[in-house]
C-alpha cells in the first residue's frame, strides 16, 4: 500500500513482535469492548497465543508494518474456531488495527494477504464475531465476502455493561 505519509508491509509475525503485539491488544482490552478480555497482558503471557500460529498452515498471524520504521501497524490471526476435531477445517479471523493507523486500509490489506495465504491450506469456513456497534469491522467484513449467519444477544458484559456479538460466515 502507497500512501503519502508511509509504505506499508504485510509479513508473518514473529516472536520480535510480542511486545509491540501485546500493546496494541492490550489497547482494545483497556478501551474498548471489541475483545471481551477485561484484563491486560504481559508479552509473557501472550507468548503461548503467538506461539500457537505459525507461518504456514492454517493457523496464521500476520502483520502490518511501516516499511520504514518496522512499527506495527495492525494483525490479523486464523485461529482454530473450536477445538473438536470435526472443527479443523474452520477458522476464526480477527483483525486489530493500532489506534493511530485506522481508516487507512490497514484492516483490508491484512485480510488480502490472510486469505492469499489460507487459499492454499485445507479450510472451508472463515468466521468473525463482531461486537457490536462496530462499523468499520462490519464494512471490512462485507468487503471480504462475510455474510451475517447470527447475534449473540448480550453475550459478553464489560464496562459495566452487556454487548452483543454479531457473527459473520465465509466460504473458503
Amino acid at each position: 500500500m502507497s500512501s503519502a505519509h508511509t509504505e506499508v508491509q504485510v509479513r508473518p509475525g514473529v516472536e520480535a513482535d510480542l511486545d509491540a503485539l501485546t500493546a496494541l491488544y492490550n489497547h482494545y482490552v483497556r478501551e474498548t469492548p471489541i475483545t471481551f478480555d477485561t484484563a491486560v497482558f504481559t508479552a509473557e503471557e501472550r507468548r503461548p497465543w503467538l506461539l500457537s500460529h505459525p507461518e504456514d498452515g492454517p493457523y496464521r498471524l500476520m502483520v502490518a508494518t511501516d516499511r520504514d520504521s518496522q512499527q506495527i501497524l495492525g494483525y490479523v490471526t486464523s485461529s482454530p474456531y473450536r477445538p473438536k476435531p470435526a472443527y479443523a477445517t474452520s477458522v476464526e479471523t480477527s483483525v486489530y488495527v493500532a489506534p493511530d493507523a485506522g481508516r487507512r486500509g490497514i484492516g483490508t490489506l491484512l485480510y488480502d494477504a490472510l486469505f492469499k495465504a489460507l487459499a492454499e491450506e485445507d479450510v472451508h469456513r472463515a468466521y468473525a464475531g463482531i461486537a457490536q456497534p462496530n462499523e468499520a469491522s462490519e464494512q471490512l467484513h462485507a468487503r471480504f465476502g462475510f455474510r451475517h449467519v447470527g447475534t449473540y444477544r448480550e453475550v459478553g458484559r464489560k464496562f459495566g455493561r452487556y454487548w452483543d456479538v454479531a457473527w459473520y460466515e465465509k466460504d473458503l
